[in-house]
């Protein structure tokens, strides 16, 4: 039994209305959906927040301790959502599961968040970084100057060299997954491959050859309980974006199974990963002086361990890093807005799908259009920081609906059953909701105009409804 509208564990849809001849196909492996988790999660926040973790946290045995639970917890996660995935093979991750559990309303929440600043937001920011990185080898990449001040009431468009290259890099990226999963395919999987191999060389040759000390793991002041558990609140933004691979459940083979394999491979890879680069953070740097760093830890301890000659490379692997993170973001958020306008949810030619190419063309346009007018606006940074907690509030509301789903449909095939059930969901779920209720009391004014964001998403619903009437 299903929602109306909503194909059955096992369907592969073909076609549906608004989608042209034909629907999205099944082309992916577990590899490719692990390597867009692996793209998605490893951005900025392992290069930036282990500092902040180790103020929290001032001790190196309770730093990895706090990165080991986010890495549990975010496995927990990427479990519950395995069983959701496979229950419902459909584009669209958490989107479609609040749906299902919750209602239509709280389905189009989430996606109009991941629209606006969830996934527009990040690569817009993203992009302006990778600009910056490649100002080293290219310095006009990264000037500032105006050549173009556009003003729309309250808000000026400025198109400046650093947007310019921010704006063709998203262009560029979004043209390759328009042209279809072969090409964005083997783009995203190069990408993610170089960025493995270059975190992995890093981990490698910083513990062989850089000037480190193993005497900093014994170094550390006194740890106060509710200070570190408040560390985990850096921790599980960092891992956030293990569930990537759900987004794009609808183009993966055999989803029962390769969906739960994608989820498990790519959310163990970034733990180890993570676990292994704040290993040689604290290798390098003694956790005092860790603890104090306020730019990226990654660029500190380079220099600790390989001298000031490193810049450049760095620099050049950032470049291939955050490109990495914007081609997997560029493939999976235009399948929520694909998987809402299907539903009426969203303007219907969103749910266009290209006939030669089988991708969700307009989507991808739709997403890059705006992601490009948040990087002239210059507002990315502030929709980020509005809108952040979001991002753990629809994933622990989306592992709750594991629950409602179970008790609704007992009988449904699950070719996948979450591991740790009923405990493992639970313990995320509470991580989450404490987290969000943390980042309120803590943030109020910043998440306060982040609820306003979500909430301005109600009277668009509203205005929707004649278009899912039609569904």
């Amino acid at each position: 039994m299903t929602a109306p509208g909503v194909a059955g564990p096992s369907a592969t849809p073909e076609s549906s209305p608004g989608t042209g001849r034909a629907g999205l196909v099944r082309r992916l492996g577990p590899f490719d959906g692990a390597a867009v988790i692996v793209s998605n999660v490893i951005g900025g926040g392992i290069f930036f927040l282990p500092a902040i973790v180790a103020q929290s946290a001032p001790h190196p045995w309770a730093v990895m301790a706090a990165w080991s639970i986010g890495g549990v917890m975010a496995f927990a996660g990427a479990m519950a959502y395995a069983e959701l995935s496979a229950l419902r093979p459909r584009a669209g991750g958490e989107y479609v599961y609040l749906r299902e559990a919750f209602g239509p309303l709280a389905a189009f929440l989430t996606g109009w968040t991941s629209f606006v600043a969830g996934f527009s937001g990040a690569i817009a920011a993203s992009a302006v970084a990778l600009a910056s990185y490649l100002s080293r080898f290219v310095p006009v990449a990264g000037d500032l100057t105006p050549l173009l001040i556009i003003p729309l009431g309250p808000l000026d468009l400025v198109v400046s060299p650093q947007a310019l290259v921010a704006v063709s890099v998203i262009a560029a990226l979004s043209g390759v997954h328009i042209l279809g999963l072969g090409p964005g395919r083997v783009v995203q999987n190069l990408l993610a491959g170089l960025k493995v191999a270059i975190l992995v060389g890093f981990v490698v040759l910083g513990f062989a050859i850089g000037d480190g000390s193993s005497a900093h793991f014994a170094e550390g002041g006194q740890v106060v309980p509710s200070l570190w558990v408040l560390a985990l609140i850096p921790v599980m933004f960092s891992y956030a974006g293990w569930n990537a691979a759900t987004y794009v459940a609808e183009e993966i083979r055999e989803p029962g199974r390769n969906v739960p394999l994608a989820l498990g491979l790519g959310t163990v890879a970034v733990v180890v990963i993570y676990l292994a680069l704040n290993l040689l953070y604290i290798y390098a740097l003694p956790i005092s002086e860790f603890a104090t760093i306020d730019a990226r830890i990654v660029d500190a301890a380079s220099e600790q361990l390989f001298g000031p000659l490193v810049a450049g490379p760095l620099a050049a692997a950032s470049v291939v890093m955050i490109a990495a993170s914007i081609s997997a973001m560029i493939l999976a958020g235009p399948r929520v807005y694909y998987a809402m306008a299907r539903d009426g949810q969203f303007p219907a030619i969103a749910a266009y799908v290209h006939p030669r190419f089988r991708t969700p063309v307009v989507a991808i346009v739709a997403q890059s259009v705006w992601a490009g007018l948040l990087v002239f606006s210059g507002r990315f940074d502030q929709l980020a920081e509005y809108t952040g907690f979001a991002v753990v509030l629809f994933t622990g509301i989306a592992v709750t609906a594991l629950f409602v789903l179970r008790r609704r449909f007992p009988d449904a095939p699950r070719p996948f059953r979450a591991w740790g059930y009923p405990v493992a969901p639970f313990v995320f779920a509470a991580a989450s909701a404490l987290i969000v209720m943390n980042a309120l009391w803590r943030s109020p004014v910043t998440s306060g105009t982040g609820l306003l964001v979500i909430a301005a998403g109600v009277p668009i619903y509203a205005l929707l409804r004649p278009t899912r009437a039609s569904h």
